[in-house]
């Protein structure tokens, strides 16, 4: 029979845990964004954590759906479409998630410039993490 610890310990290995520290980064990611652009806002804590659930969800199904639709603006505008493609994602996070506002398109592509940017970059850093933990 298992104790509560390692009950609690077995459901934040795995799946469950990148889940978590998916919505996480997403919405640091968000937040920097609503920092440093002025046609970003956010109203609080909560629209931050379920805009960062929303865009991790938007990413997951919607995105492929739009990058294969846009496929050949892509091709000619050799992949910077793909910068609409995640405003896009962007604002359709944003007019889905109460108390997350984005006032325009320029907007929405810098978010999204800054979104992909910073969540990289935390990925990196989380990547590196388990890596030296695995060593």
């Amino acid at each position: 029979m298992l104790d509560i610890r390692e009950r609690i310990i077995g459901f934040f290995s795995g799946s469950s845990l990148r889940l978590l520290l998916s919505i996480l980064l997403n919405a640091l990611a968000i937040y920097v964004a609503a920092y440093l652009l002025d046609g970003i806002v956010l109203s609080g804590t909560a629209a931050t954590l379920i805009a960062g659930l929303v865009l991790g969800i938007v990413n997951t199904f919607v995105k492929p759906v739009l990058i294969l639709l846009t496929l050949p603006f892509t091709i000619i505008t050799l992949g910077l479409f793909l910068f609409v493609v995640n405003a896009i994602c962007l604002a359709l996070t944003a007019a889905l998630v109460p108390g997350f506002e984005i006032s325009g398109f320029w907007s929405a592509v810098g978010g999204a410039l800054i979104v992909s940017v910073v969540g990289w970059v935390l990925s990196g850093l989380v990547r590196e993490d388990r890596r030296d933990r695995a060593h």
